[in-house]
């Protein structure tokens, strides 16, 4: 269950206040991004104590020690490092079978000849019920690309489990590695800056409205400035507008996963139908310079699903016709104000903002 918090417009952006936890900079050197510079895909299998890890869910999982198994271009090498369990409703064992993971690179022998060379810690998102919809979020992740470099680069990969209790290993399965957050940031010439209850209308207006823009694009609703929820802050400069970059798109329209479910505060039917969810612009003439670049990406967008041979014929109509009711409304005037000027409706549920997921605490 998530939590969502709602607020009258008005009232929310008089009184939001700015509360900073602790702007994170880099501890690493990040010069090397050959992981995430290749399309290709990455074979790579974990070995160790799966039951183990699998069953290390709580909140303070802890890390295990691992062998780390891939093969690229042709070359294949084993590390060693440490992975634990991570995630919120991934993580909980009556959602996912395998839970999403945290490898651990650090200490790795200081060669550039290893592909995983000077990375730190990597996410790594497995196959929660089916890895089809692992594909579907890979290219969620590849639009938001195609729209700004202010993007967290992926890497597509299989994954297997090999036991070494028993000697069991399963068939590989689609996963996604996700770079590191602190190398988005310096590969941006950025720090990260941790910062709740932040006003969105004091973000980069710019990069907000391509992030939110692009929210609506794949039909998210499950993120928040406010809460950092599903987005990283960053800057470049003192003082300047931070620009906020978004991850985490399992529970979108666009991957459409069986457990996707809109917060019921929103009011919508399903993940499918799309809510705008920035802040009010009483002129849409203030949304045209965004929908330019989508209409610029127009092509490179669908050809990230006509041209991909990993995905079914029936999931590349529906998302085909899911972008083109897109690029329909983001074209016609009267459908644009409707959909994009939704949160200027204080009577509406474009107000309401997402905390995300937080343990409930028992009914006394």
């Amino acid at each position: 269950m998530r939590f969502a918090i709602i607020c009258l417009l008005a009232i929310f952006i008089s009184t939001l206040s700015t509360g900073q936890i602790k702007d994170s900079i880099p501890s690493i050197s990040c010069n090397k991004y050959t992981l995430f510079e290749s399309d290709e895909l990455l074979d790579i299998c974990l070995k160790g104590d799966i039951r183990k890890l699998f069953k290390d869910r709580s909140e303070k999982a802890i890390y295990h020690p691992f062998h780390f198994a891939f093969t690229n271009k042709g070359y294949s090498q084993t590390l060693k490092i440490k992975i634990k369990t991570r995630g919120h409703f991934r993580k909980l064992k009556e959602n996912c079978t395998t839970p999403p993971l945290l490898l651990n690179f650090k200490n790795l022998p200081n060669s550039e000849k290893i592909l995983f060379h000077k990375q730190n810690k990597l996410k790594l998102v497995t196959a929660c019920r089916d890895e089809k919809y692992v594909l579907r979020e890979y290219l969620a992740y590849k639009i938001y690309q195609l729209i700004s470099s202010k993007s967290f680069r992926v890497r597509l990969v299989t994954i297997c489990f090999e036991d070494t209790r028993n000697g069991k290993k399963t068939d590989a399965q689609y996963g996604i590695l996700l770079e590191d957050q602190n190398c988005m940031a310096e590969r941006n010439k950025s720090i990260l800056i941790k910062r709740l209850h932040f006003n969105p209308h004091k973000t980069d207006r710019e990069m907000f409205l391509k992030m939110a823009v692009f929210q609506f694009l794949i039909g998210n609703t499950d993120w928040s400035i406010q809460y950092l929820h599903n987005i990283k802050l960053i800057s470049g400069k003192q003082n300047a507008a931070l620009i906020p970059v978004p991850y985490d798109f399992d529970l979108s329209g666009i991957v459409d996963a069986p457990y996707a479910l809109p917060a019921e505060e929103l009011q919508i039917q399903s993940v499918r139908q799309r809510r705008y969810r920035g802040y009010c612009l009483n002129n849409i003439e203030d949304f045209k310079p965004t929908f330019k670049i989508f209409e610029d990406a127009k092509k490179d967008i669908y050809n990230l699903y006509k041209n991909n041979s990993l995905l079914d014929e029936g999931y590349k109509k529906i998302t085909i016709n899911y972008l083109d009711k897109f690029y329909d409304i983001i074209n016609d005037e009267k459908k644009s104000k409707r959909a994009f000027q939704y949160p200027c409706n204080l009577h509406g549920t474009g107000n309401v903002v997402i905390q995300g997921l937080r343990k409930r605490k028992p009914d006394k």
